[in-house]
């Protein structure tokens, strides 16, 4: 057995490990890194190097952002606005996530800049007016996947790239067909969340009303009430300035994030210390508020993905998967090689190092519109799993009772998609 198949193995009995009580893949997803490393003569520098520190400064740097509009009361003060425009209704108020997550990366949001703004706004309505963490999540993420292949969005320009790249001789009219389909493939997945929701009586109908003064999925709550009243008796800046000032620096992070393609990590950490300088705040309440413990098991997990990669693990999966058939079906296993591999590394990453396969499947008569799309939505429909960027930072804004059980069920969801998700893509958008 080579090391590559060793890696995979380990990964499989990792994952099953999570149904032990008291086993924290993160936890062990590093020693793993380390051991299977050791087995395959790697360096302990050369394991740690997989390391994702581009994760570990974006992860800390927004939701140490978030952590200051929590603690000021700028979160409940948004949420407030935003379900005022809304009024209440079951429907537009469980719809507000899917709809903010669509426009942001339809405007041009990294899809992780997105759901670093979408997950503290989704949690905090779902512990709020009680609509069940896991739809909201899947809301926010759903809307976040429908605005991503639009002509402005990362994966919309990559696939029109990539396309001319390799030679497929893409219509002019592709990059609407991109964004269309994408947004219909958001659309049927938000429309059957809400479906289940509703039939298993998960979801609240009628006009909501918020279920108590807690703490809503990280949201001030009593946080943002003491603190409002501590910098209300004339020793500090008022709270109305205080969350002008949050505003400001949560405005700026986004614009600078995605006009000048500034690092939202680093943005998020500098706004942040800003924040606890002018507001006076202490910093271990922001530090306090960062969690470590997603920070660890994403980090884990995306070592030992790197590990993989670096093993040939992927390529072995794929090459697994690869056989010969009709164009649909020839189609089919290239969107169960992009799924499988996208469920756990980069979906942009996978995307781009699938797509040269693409051309090949062409030839053999499949529409090369429809191949990209299919894909590409391959690619990211299994982002609604725990194990990733996307998941972490859903994790990293739900209240801390909730991120055990939502891990589990994200987890379930993305096992599913790995299954469903690439034949639905094939089969719905293969022949456009």
């Amino acid at each position: 057995m080579s090391m590559a198949d060793v890696s995979i193995v380990v990964l499989v009995a990792l994952f099953l490990a999570t149904l032990v009580p008291r086993f924290n893949i993160g936890l062990a997803a590093l020693p793993a890194a380390f051991l299977v490393g050791l087995a395959a003569d790697r360096t302990a520098d050369q394991v740690t190097a997989f390391f994702p520190g581009d994760f570990f400064v974006l992860l800390v740097g927004i939701t140490a952002l978030f952590a200051v509009a929590q603690i000021n009361g700028t979160l409940d003060w948004l949420l407030d606005g935003v379900l005022r425009l809304v009024g209440g209704r079951a429907l537009l108020v469980a719809l507000v996530p899917f709809l903010v997550g669509a426009v942001l990366t339809a405007v041009g949001t990294l899809p992780a800049a997105a759901t670093a703004i979408v997950a503290p706004v989704a949690l905090g309505l779902a512990a709020r007016y009680g609509i069940p963490p896991f739809i909201a999540a899947v809301l926010g993420v759903t809307g976040i996947i429908s605005g991503l292949l639009s002509p402005l969005a990362v994966f919309g320009t990559s696939a029109n790239h990539l396309g001319d790249k390799m030679g497929l001789d893409l219509p002019g009219s592709a990059p609407v067909t991109f964004f269309l389909g994408g947004l219909l493939a958001g659309l049927v997945v938000c429309a059957a969340c809400l479906v289940v929701g509703y039939r298993t009586g998960a979801m609240p109908r009628g006009r909501l009303t918020p279920v108590g003064e807690s703490d809503a999925g990280g949201t001030a709550g009593e946080d943002a009430r003491g603190t409002a009243g501590e910098e209300s008796d004339g020793r500090g800046p008022s709270p109305l300035w205080g969350r002008y000032l949050t505003l400001g620096c949560l405005l700026a992070v986004v614009v600078l994030s995605v006009g000048f393609d500034i690092n939202i990590g680093y943005l998020g950490l500098t706004a942040a210390v800003v924040q606890q300088l002018a507001l006076r705040l202490e910093p271990n309440e922001i530090i306090s508020r960062i969690p470590w413990n997603i920070v660890l098991l994403i980090g884990g997990l995306l070592t030992y993905v790197g590990l993989m990669q670096d093993l040939g693990a992927f390529t072995r999966i794929s090459d697994l998967l690869r056989v010969d058939g009709s164009p649909m079906l020839s189609l089919l296993v290239l969107c169960y090689i992009a799924g499988v591999t996208s469920f756990a590394a980069s979906s942009i990453a996978v995307f781009a190092t699938t797509i040269p396969l693409v051309p090949a499947v062409v030839a053999e008569g499949a529409s090369p519109v429809g191949a990209v799309l299919a894909v590409a939505l391959a690619s990211i429909l299994v982002d609604i799993n725990p194990l990733g960027i996307t998941g972490g930072l859903i994790l990293g804004a739900a209240k801390p009772e909730d991120r055990t059980p939502l891990f589990r069920q994200l987890l379930r969801c993305g096992l599913v998609s790995v299954v469903v998700g690439p034949a639905l893509a094939c089969f719905a958008f293969g022949w456009w």
